[in-house]
């Protein structure tokens, strides 16, 4: 493609306002907000960012929770020609200065409750002009609705002109290892990302549509929220940060919401709250599920539940989500524990160490091709050469395909442990004890040990008003896996430690087994 023109991203939005501006595109709490009228902001705001001094390709920093002003930078960003990079608003001020440092952005937006970040962030970088504040702007702030208000409405078809390889999105990776990178989307790769979307996670989706929104935008959510804002189909935002399955629910139900997507640990605790069957979720088609795998006694129970609408996919950032599908019609028992297919345009390999491809059910690394693919990590030679050794994307993940092109994951290669000389997956045993009636969730990991090298530590989490205990746990595994793929100790927690995502990183876990003196 080289530097061919492309579609500004941010046309997406012109169109549907175009289209249908009366309709309802965006809905925060009591707020609701036209396609015509939000498109008119971001319109305003891509004027003021102009008059910042934000030009093509510049960054814009947005640390934010999901709010219309989160929507909003991101269209503004895009139409602008400028590159959007959200930051996890959970993050620290010094998290968030080394992503504006690293990225060296000329703008930060930062939402109410935030000036710590901002004055950190100002502070240590060179490349900031402006910081622009939503609701409490103090000294050397700007504050974000008097800026939309002094902003001359622009032109029409006013867009920055791109092309296919204009960057237009950093998507901060957490990275299991070391500082997170920053993967750059662009213009051209982001509207095959938006259609491949479309087709294969949410088919027939339209402006009589509504999606709920219940992971942050500036990940995997905002780029679903990308595909509804090209049909036309309402985003509604939760009204607070925190996670609320009651509130979600009844937003199924008033809203008569048709998709939403979420990661495998939102997705049980909304299925387990007794809200559930307090309110009408027979509009649900596409429950989408993304960010680990679910294990199967979880989808079970999902689809119980909330009858055939469970998509599952596996993407990672750096491929844009769009790397395998299981549809709701492929959530049967010959496909469990599979992340289904690839995704159209996709091709998936099992790769050897040596780089060659595996034959189906053997065990490597899975690496991807084809237009999802992202343009690379933002000034990181070292780590783009790793990435993309002989011409496939490598995902750090292991797992084997099926002889229909069905992938089964077998945890990240940084999972894995050698006990006794055998590669331990923990995921299997993970899934064996997820079937005990009392376990609500679990996470395995390798710990160092005198004999075996490594061994896994199995720590459960109860159900509510269950108890549950080591050896019930040794008991339930016995005949269900290998001995060696066995835990050797069981720990109950409360609670798992989880990312900012909902994920449960096996890092975190090691690290509060070290604090507590586990280990063997």
């Amino acid at each position: 493609m080289g530097h061919a023109n492309a579609a500004n991203l941010g046309r997406l939005l012109t169109q549907t306002a175009r289209r249908v501006p009366g309709s309802i595109a965006l809905v925060w709490g009591a707020r609701a907000w036209s396609w015509a009228a939000l498109d008119a902001r971001v319109d305003r705001l891509a004027v003021a960012l102009r008059d910042l001094g934000v030009g093509k390709g510049d960054r814009v920093l947005v640390h934010s929770r999901n709010t219309n002003a989160m929507f909003e930078t991101m269209w503004a960003c895009f139409k602008a020609g400028a590159v959007w990079v959200p930051t996890n608003f959970r993050l620290t001020p010094a998290e968030v200065t080394y992503l504006a440092t690293s990225s060296r952005a000329v703008v930060m937006i930062r939402d109410a409750g935030f000036a710590g970040h901002a004055a950190a962030v100002r502070a240590a970088s060179p490349h900031l002009r402006a910081v622009v504040a939503v609701g409490d702007a103090g000294p050397g702030e700007q504050d974000y609705e008097t800026l939309l208000a002094g902003a001359v409405p622009p032109p029409p078809d006013h867009e920055a002109a791109v092309g296919y390889d204009d960057p237009c999105w950093f998507f901060y990776t957490s990275g299991t290892t070391g500082r997170p990178k920053a993967a750059v989307l662009t213009h051209g790769h982001m509207a095959f990302v938006v259609t491949n979307h479309l087709a294969d996670l949410m088919p027939g989706t339209t402006e009589h549509d509504a999606s709920l929104v219940v992971a942050p935008l500036s990940h995997g959510a905002g780029i679903h929220a990308l595909a509804q804002v090209a049909r036309g189909a309402r985003s509604v935002l939760l009204a607070g940060e925190k996670f609320d399955p009651a509130e979600a629910w009844a937003l199924v139900e008033e809203h008569r919401v048709s998709n939403m997507f979420t990661v495998p640990t939102i997705l049980t605790a909304l299925v387990r709250d007794p809200a559930v069957d307090r309110h009408d979720h027979a509009s649900l088609r596409h429950v989408i599920y993304a960010g680990a795998p679910m294990y199967d006694a979880d989808q079970q129970e999902a689809l119980a539940k909330l009858g055939p609408c469970l998509v599952q996919y596996f993407g990672l950032g750096e491929v844009t989500g769009n790397i395998t599908v299981l549809r709701p019609d492929q959530h049967v028992p010959d496909n469990a524990g599979s992340c289904g297919a690839p995704r159209t345009g996709m091709e998936v390999a099992i790769l050897g160490e040596d780089g060659t491809r595996l034959p189906p059910d053997r065990i490597g690394e899975i690496c991807v091709r084809g237009p999802a693919v992202f343009a690379g990590y933002f000034e990181n030679d070292a780590a783009n050469a790793k990435a993309f050794a002989g011409g496939w994307f490598h995902t750090g993940d292991l797992g084997r395909m099926d002889a229909r092109g069905f992938l089964f994951i077998t945890g990240r290669a940084s999972d894995m442990f050698i006990s006794g000389g055998s590669n331990v997956y923990p995921r299997e045993a993970e899934e064996a004890i997820l079937t005990h009636p009392a376990v609500a969730e679990c996470a395995m990991v390798g710990m160092p040990h005198p004999k075996w090298g490594e061994a896994g530590i199995a720590c459960v989490v109860p159900r509510p008003g269950m108890a549950v205990e080591e050896a019930a746990v040794l008991a339930h595994l016995r005949d269900r896996i290998a001995r060696y793929k066995q835990p050797l100790r069981v720990v109950v927690w409360d609670a798992l430690p989880k990312s900012g995502y909902g994920k449960v990183p096996k890092n975190l876990v090691k690290a509060r087994l070290e604090a507590e003196g586990v280990g063997f």
